[in-house]
């Protein structure tokens, strides 16, 4: 709010300096004024980026400066089932990222993911823009489905954003923040969200044109967001998972 205050401020003196000076003076400022008076754009605006990459997915987060897209990347590298987690990230953070590998362990069948392949690659969570610290636990239903399309090279559905906090259990949770998470979708291009069915209340507060072009799934249950979130096609070159795995059976039995 300082920041905003100041270029409000900036742009009042701009118009005040105009009228001391006797200059010819408009009753309103257009775009191209603004960024004349205030330079260009400090920031990029957020946008969605694509489906194409196994892993990525978009977060919804809050912050005392408003709702922001959170994405989670991760990857997936020949190990022995290690986990690494990076971004600048809370407690709260580093332990939605621990449930979700567990849920997703112990629903493999579900997905078809064959139980072996945890103990052949390691796993490497990331969160951008790693200068910003992160925190809570509104991110676990965007980081269980990043892990459950890496495990199954598979899309994850075009324009989706969610938030949401889960369970070891694979409850989803309610968050807070939901109106300006809500609005930093739009502004990226976001055309759904995934939310808790306890969230319903919070965006039925909130006015509909503000909302126009964004469709809402509610779940209760993080397999409702694996149903909605994860498609049937795989991505581009996706990993053999299984490469490793049989590699490590046919020399122990040589």
């Amino acid at each position: 709010m300082r920041s905003l205050d100041k270029r409000i401020a900036s742009l009042a003196r701009f118009v005040a300096k105009s009228v001391a000076m006797d200059e010819e003076v408009k009753r309103s400022l257009n775009e191209s004024d603004i960024e004349r008076i205030l330079g260009n754009e400090k920031m990029e605006p957020e946008t969605y980026e694509n489906n194409e990459t196994a892993g990525v997915v978009s977060g919804l987060a809050w912050s005392p400066m408003g709702g922001s897209v959170l994405f989670v990347e991760s990857k997936l590298v020949p190990g022995k089932g290690q986990m690494q987690i990076t971004g600048q990230l809370g407690e709260v953070m580093k332990e939605s990222v621990l449930l979700a590998k567990s849920y997703l362990k112990a629903h493999a069948d579900y997905l078809d993911i064959d139980l072996r392949t945890f103990d052949h690659w390691d796993i490497h969570v990331h969160f951008p823009a790693g200068a910003i610290p992160k925190d809570g636990p509104s991110a676990g239903i965007a980081i269980l489905t990043s892990l459950a399309s890496l495990f199954t090279q598979k899309k994850v559905r075009s324009k989706l954003a969610m938030t949401g906090e889960i369970t070891l259990r694979g409850k989803v949770l309610p968050v807070g923040g939901i109106k300006e998470k809500l609005l930093a979708a739009k502004r990226a291009g976001i055309t759904e969200v995934i939310l808790c069915e306890q969230n319903r209340k919070d965006v039925e507060d909130i006015e509909s044109q503000y909302l126009k072009g964004v469709n809402f799934t509610y779940v209760n249950n993080m397999l409702q967001v694996l149903d909605r979130a994860i498609l049937d096609s795989k991505v581009k070159n996706p990993i053999n998972l299984l490469k490793p795995v049989l590699e490590a059976q046919n020399s122990n039995t040589k």
